[in-house]
């Protein structure tokens, strides 16, 4: 079944590659480009409603996060996918707060990238990007030294099997910021699983 879908991005390259990589994994799909939010709006005014749109972040016409909600009520049945270099957790929380489906860095794997939009079409709600303070060290610390204190809060709420809703209680934050912690945790420890990450807990 063919699926319309709309890469939004005003660097060229980036663009390009992401084509490329919704490409690899919909090859079905009809895929048109944008280059800034006049281009999307044109888009988007005249035939099918997009089944997808892929929207950079720091894009020409999207001055703030206000204007994000705002075509978030205005495509409805599309599914918003972010795609950003940001790495700030708060702004990334603000970002999905707006309402968007997901929230994707630039800075992990082209594969990563095309495996999170596809669960974010199926309906998974997504953060997935490694904060510049998390990448990996050159020098001899432990993984777990290279975590901030908060991280070391909700990892060891992990260990003690509290779910995300139960930790964003417990810190006073929401759940939102959880699952970015929670992502960004499992980059850090170079693991694939929340159990994953208490083994390494339990064993300091």
């Amino acid at each position: 079944m063919t699926c319309r879908i709309i890469v939004a991005d005003d660097h060229p390259l980036f663009r390009e590659a992401m084509v490329r990589t919704v490409q690899r994994i919909l090859p079905q799909a009809q895929l048109e480009e944008a280059a800034d939010l006049q281009q999307v709006l044109a888009r988007v005014s005249v035939g099918e409603v997009p089944d997808t749109l892929i929207l950079d972040l720091r894009f020409p016409g999207l001055d703030c996060i206000e204007r994000l909600a705002e075509l978030r009520q205005q495509l409805r049945r599309t599914t918003l996918i972010i795609v950003s270099m940001v790495d700030d957790p708060a702004l990334v929380e603000q970002v999905m707060a707006s309402g968007v489906d997901g929230f994707l860095g630039k800075s992990i794997a082209p594969d990563e990238i095309g495996a999170a939009i596809l669960a974010i079409r199926e309906g998974h709600v997504l953060v997935r990007y490694l904060p510049s303070g998390l990448l990996p060290s050159l020098g001899g610390d432990s993984e777990l030294e290279q975590l901030t204190q908060r991280q070391h809060e909700v990892l060891r709420l992990i260990a003690q099997g509290k779910t995300n809703k139960e930790i964003a209680k417990a810190l006073d934050i929401s759940p939102f910021t959880v699952r970015i912690h929670v992502s960004s945790l499992l980059k850090a420890l170079n693991v694939t699983s929340r159990t994953a990450a208490a083994v390494k807990y339990s064993g300091t």
